[in-house]
């Protein structure tokens, strides 16, 4: 049997359901008839169907966006999400899910679906659909004809050659009662509007029925900007002809054929419908004399009806309906009404989101009155130490004192200072160096950590805290090169190096060996380096260390890092864990590589390890999660801080250094991450680092280490929007 890929139809506002169904939250995705929205139930209706090979699509606007993620998640379902930039019907629509199906498959079947019909018996469904997918196998373009259970003015029919499968004579619009009576005696089905079709029939019927449709459709996805699980599909879609898949082809083609079906089936179109479904009631309610009504209200609200009967009662925040089940198909009257009297109960309000600009100018006055004042002060202690904790009540904890935040606060008030901050980013400098002498080995190289009062306590030589010492002394060499002199630097450099040889298998010292996030360390050590001195030798050490994460530690088709097992290369995906926050920072790290060298091939895989990223952003929290799986399912969903700020740094770098649609989406992408990030952060300059699934906080101390990732996202921003907003550049300056 050929290969199915099912493709749930998301378009539509559902007017006739106000209140509750609305432009921004349409009916298929709100409780109408049981404990899942119509659109989650599709989707567990068709997704086994995709078993063998194939995949879910669902096509929707890009408003939905969240919605889609949000209900595939809570279901626990994956599927690729195909955005129109706007709505041209399902002509175009069901073209741009064939195109891409068939650039997967040649011979795959698509079974189309619509979003919010109510199908009780999923088994029916599915044997239905997969007789129809053997017909469509051999060049028909199968829909499904639902047996009558009365007469309707509210469906379309269809009218069969023959019994059971068979080709088809006619499609009828809606008709009157009197007709649809007759249509009924005579045999005719109605038209559920869903249809089973090869994806190559499909694609060529459409081209030879509705000039220019498919040409703007395959333009549309070659423009196409992919978010994760998301395709943008570019602007050509909207030259496509708006027309439904009825009109530009079902009546034309002689390829139809029906499938009669006898399990229940409605479109829930009218109150009236969802009443009779025996599953439409919502939220409290008091009947006094009432009969045969319909209650739908929020949390709280309590419903009372007395001596009334046949109506529908649905409460909403703002609105209220009040309406005659028999009348139930007339709301869509008062919609249209509402468009001049009350425009703004046309749609729910909608909560602001900080726009990007507006979100880095809170974020600079943060750190400049409230993050950088307070770690090195109460973050300081007065011989230069940095904490590595600190309470959120701003206490110091006498925790131990660990190399690796020495230096990245180090670099954090060299960057502050390199931006113009006008508190003591010096004396924060010199004591934070004066301190770590204290844990430097005789080869210069650094002890991993300090007791409290400033003894050594731990003799390990880790890679990561070297590497990560020359980036903070690349910092101060921009703003106080006496205190980052050459020859210290090339001695930690070369000595690493013996420890450390790129040319071979570069692996972690100590019993970790992790290599790619050493890598990591020396190819962003490399650059800052390089950006400073100009060195031909730190090029070619970045280059070195670029070229071995691209051979080495990235998957070339999904985009995923991997990490060697014992030295090799691993063999598969099947298990590993994969880190969202990682994937941004290689991405940010050779996007910069891309930068400096005008290189597109490292560009290419900068923006494959982002995409790849970005299906571990929880689309319910809106945060970037721990750790997922590599078919992107969840392996650990605590969100921390540090991939909040190394999505927004990603996001950024790669929107300055593309300039097609790519860049908008990038832009978006990083309003996202720093809405993200303002979760974590607290007024008083310090944060929370551990976000649990129910989006509640772990209560902790804040730690020092997290203050690194967010100075390095508030430079990219600097840089970023300095670049394409030069207006702005003042309102971002830490001065």
């Amino acid at each position: 049997m050929a290969t199915i890929f099912p493709v749930i139809m998301c378009g539509g506002s559902g007017t006739r359901l106000w209140p509750a169904s609305r432009p921004s939250r349409p009916k298929q995705f709100i409780l109408l008839a049981g404990n899942r929205s119509l659109f989650q139930d599709a989707v567990e209706r068709v997704a086994p169907l995709a078993q063998g090979g194939g995949r879910l699509i669902v096509v929707g606007g890009a408003v939905h966006l969240q919605a889609i993620r949000e209900q595939l998640a809570a279901i626990g379902r994956s599927a690729l999400i195909l955005l129109e930039p706007e709505g041209r019907d399902s002509a175009a629509a069901m073209a741009a899910a064939a195109c891409w199906t068939q650039a997967q498959d040649a011979e795959a079947i698509n079974l189309f679906v619509a979003s919010d019909h109510h199908i009780p018996d999923d088994l029916a469904f599915q044997k239905a659909a997969a007789v129809a997918a053997e017909a469509a196998a051999e060049g028909r373009m199968v829909t499904l004809g639902i047996v009558p259970t009365q007469p309707s003015s509210a469906y379309g029919y269809i009218a069969p050659l023959g019994e059971g499968l068979s080709e088809v004579t006619a499609f009828v619009e809606k008709p009157d009662l009197v007709a649809a009576a007759q249509y009924i005696r005579d045999g005719y089905l109605w038209n559920s509007g869903n249809f089973v079709v090869r994806a190559d029939v499909l694609q060529d019927e459409i081209a030879a029925a509705a000039s220019g449709l498919i040409e703007a459709v395959s333009d549309a996805l070659a423009q196409a900007v992919v978010d994760g699980d998301a395709v943008f599909l570019g602007r050509r879609f909207a030259d496509a002809p708006r027309i439904s898949i009825d009109y530009a082809v079902m009546e034309k083609t002689r390829r139809a054929s029906v499938l009669p079906v006898d399990f229940t089936w409605s479109d829930l179109g009218a109150w009236d419908t969802v009443h009779a479904s025996g599953e439409g009631d919502v939220g409290l309610r008091l009947f006094e004399d009432a009969e045969n009504c319909l209650v739908r209200a929020g949390d709280g609200v309590m419903v009372a009806a007395i001596g009334v009967s046949n109506l529908a009662i649905v409460v909403e925040q703002d609105a209220v309906l009040v309406t005659d089940l028999r009348r139930s198909h007339d709301v869509k009257k008062v919609v249209e009404r509402l468009r001049t009297v009350s425009p703004r109960h046309l749609d729910f309000p909608r909560p602001a989101e900080e726009p990007l600009a507006e979100g880095a100018v809170r974020l600079a006055a943060w750190m400049r009155q409230d993050a950088l004042p307070t770690w090195c002060t109460l973050g300081q202690n007065d011989e230069g130490g940095f904490e590595d904790l600190l309470g959120q009540d701003g206490r110091r904890l006498g925790s131990a004192h660990s190399a690796g935040v020495q230096a990245r606060q180090i670099q954090v008030y060299a960057e502050a200072g390199r931006l113009g901050w006008s508190g003591p980013w010096q004396a924060a400098i010199r004591g934070g160096l004066e301190w770590s002498r204290r844990v430097l080995d005789p080869d210069g190289l650094m002890r991993a950590r300090l007791a409290p009062g400033g003894e050594a306590m731990d003799d390990r030589i880790c890679a990561d805290d070297q590497a990560q010492l020359l980036v903070a002394l690349a910092s101060v060499a921009q703003v106080a090169p006496d205190l980052a002199p050459e020859q210290a630097v090339l001695s930690i450099r070369d000595r690493l190096l013996d420890l450390w040889p790129i040319q071979g298998d570069l692996q972690e010292m100590g019993e970790d060996r992790l290599q790619a996030k050493a890598c990591m360390r020396l190819l962003e050590a490399s650059i800052a380096w390089e950006a400073v001195e100009g060195a031909a030798s730190w090029a070619g050490l970045a280059d070195r260390a670029a070229d071995l994460a691209v051979r080495r530690f990235i998957d070339p088709d999904s985009g995923h890092l991997l990490e060697p097992e014992g030295g090799a290369p691993m063999s598969g995906l099947e298990g590993a864990a994969i880190e969202p926050g990682l994937q941004f920072r290689w991405a940010w790290l050779l996007a910069r590589h891309a930068r400096a060298r005008d290189q597109q091939a490292s560009l290419q895989v900068a923006l494959r390890l982002f995409d790849a990223g970005l299906y571990g952003v929880d689309p319910r929290r809106g945060v970037a999660i721990e750790a997922m799986t590599a078919d992107s399912g969840v392996r650990n969903a605590r969100a921390r801080l540090r991939p909040q700020a190394e999505w927004l740094k990603a996001s950024l770098a790669l929107a300055s250094l593309t300039d097609d649609g790519r860049r908008e989406q990038c832009l978006v992408q990083a309003a996202r991450a720093q809405r993200a990030l303002w979760r974590y952060l607290s007024p008083s300059g310090l944060w929370r680092d551990k976000m649990l699934e129910s989006g509640k906080f772990i209560d902790e101390p804040a730690p020092a280490g997290s203050l690194h990732p967010i100075m390095g996202a508030f430079v990219e921003l600097r840089t970023t929007l300095g670049l394409l907003k030069p207006d702005m550049a003042s309102s971002l300056e830490l001065w």
